[in-house]
C-alpha cells in the first residue's frame, strides 16, 4: 500500500481529477444533468475552474465531481482520492481521527469524509443470491448497547442486531434489522435470496418455518457443539463477522445506530473485493460514487 500513497493522483489536485475522469467517463465527458455523452466543451480561461464542462444539449455546466460523493466539497480533490484508497485498502478498516491525522484535514471533515465514502460503498443490491441453485449462509451477530439492559436481564435484545447472508463464491450483503424473529429474518430471505438456493444456519428457531421455501436447509447446532456436518456450516459467514467485529472494537470502539448500516456496508464492500489489489478496490468505488451524495441534512 505505500507505494500507491505517492502515486500521482494522490499529490495534486489537477491530477486527481483527470484520474477521476479517465475512470467514470472512458468514453468522454458525460453531463450528470441529461445524461448526454460526448456532446460538450471545455469552459476554459481565468474566468473558468480547471475541468468545467458545459453541455452542448440541456447547456448546463458540469464536472466529474458533480453528482457524486465529492460535489460541493473545499478539500481537494487527491486528498478525498487519497481517503478512498486508505478506506478501501485498511481490512481492518480505518478511524475518522487517523484519516484527520493523516491528510491534515479537521476531524469534523474527516468524519464527514468517511461517511460519503461509507455511502458510495453501500450500493443497490441486484439480483437474487442462490439464483442456480448456490448454497446461502445465513446468520446475526450483535453488537453495542442499543438502550440500557435491565439489572439481571440475560440476552440480546438491548442489543443492535446485523443479518448477514453470504452466497459461497459469491456476493455478501448484510442489513441492521430492528429484531431477530422469525418474521424479520422471513423478511430478509424473501428480498435476498432466491426459492432455489440452497440455505444453511444455525439453529436459531427464526429460520425454522422460512427454510422449508427453500431447495434445501442445512442447520448446524452450535449449542450442541456442533459447527460443521459435512457440506452444512455457517462459517464462511460467521469468519466475515470476525473481521467486523475486529473493526468495531479495535478501530471504532463505539457506533451509533443511526449510523450502523453504512459501516456494515463499508465491511461488506472490502469482503465482496477481497480477491483484487488495493488499487483496483479504490478504482472500482471511484466508479459508483455517481448517484450517492450524503449532505449535513440527511445524517442518516
Amino acid at each position: 500500500m505505500a507505494a500507491d500513497l505517492f502515486a500521482p493522483h494522490f499529490q495534486d489536485a489537477d491530477k486527481a481529477r483527470a484520474y477521476l475522469e479517465a475512470l467514470r467517463w472512458p468514453n468522454g465527458p458525460v453531463c450528470p444533468h441529461c445524461g448526454c455523452i460526448g456532446d460538450h466543451y471545455a469552459l476554459k480561461g481565468k474566468a473558468h475552474r480547471p475541468g468545467l464542462w458545459k453541455c452542448k444539449d440541456c447547456r448546463k455546466q458540469f464536472s466529474v465531481t458533480v453528482g457524486t460523493v465529492f460535489e460541493r466539497s473545499k478539500i481537494p480533490l487527491n486528498k478525498w482520492l487519497m481517503a478512498v484508497h486508505l478506506m478501501c485498502a485498511s481490512k481492518k478498516a480505518i478511524s475518522s481521527h487517523q484519516i484527520h491525522r493523516m491528510l491534515g484535514v479537521t476531524y469534523k471533515s474527516a468524519w464527514f469524509m468517511t461517511h460519503r465514502i461509507r455511502e458510495a460503498m453501500n450500493k443497490e443490491h441486484v439480483g437474487l443470491l442462490g439464483t442456480g441453485g448456490g448454497t446461502v449462509e445465513v446468520d446475526e451477530t450483535y453488537w453495542g448497547n442499543n438502550g440500557k439492559q435491565r439489572k439481571g436481564a440475560r440476552g440480546y435484545q438491548h442489543k443492535m442486531k446485523v443479518v448477514s447472508l453470504v452466497e459461497r463464491d459469491g456476493e455478501k450483503r448484510s442489513m441492521v434489522v430492528p429484531a431477530v424473529t422469525g418474521k424479520t429474518l422471513r423478511d430478509v430471505l424473501n428480498k435476498h435470496v432466491c426459492k432455489s438456493a440452497h440455505l444453511m444456519t444455525d439453529e436459531h428457531s427464526g429460520y425454522t418455518k422460512a427454510g422449508r421455501e427453500y431447495a434445501s436447509h442445512g442447520v448446524t447446532r452450535h449449542s450442541a457443539g456442533q459447527y460443521v456436518d459435512g457440506i452444512n456450516h455457517s462459517n464462511t459467514v460467521e469468519s466475515s463477522f470476525s473481521l467486523l467485529k475486529r473493526g468495531l472494537v479495535g478501530t471504532f470502539h463505539h457506533v451509533g445506530e443511526q449510523h450502523l448500516q453504512r459501516y456494515v456496508a463499508e465491511f461488506d464492500y472490502r469482503w465482496n473485493n477481497r480477491k483484487v489489489s488495493d488499487r483496483e478496490r479504490s478504482d472500482a468505488l471511484l466508479e459508483q460514487v455517481h448517484g450517492k451524495r450524503l449532505t449535513y441534512a440527511r445524517p442518516r
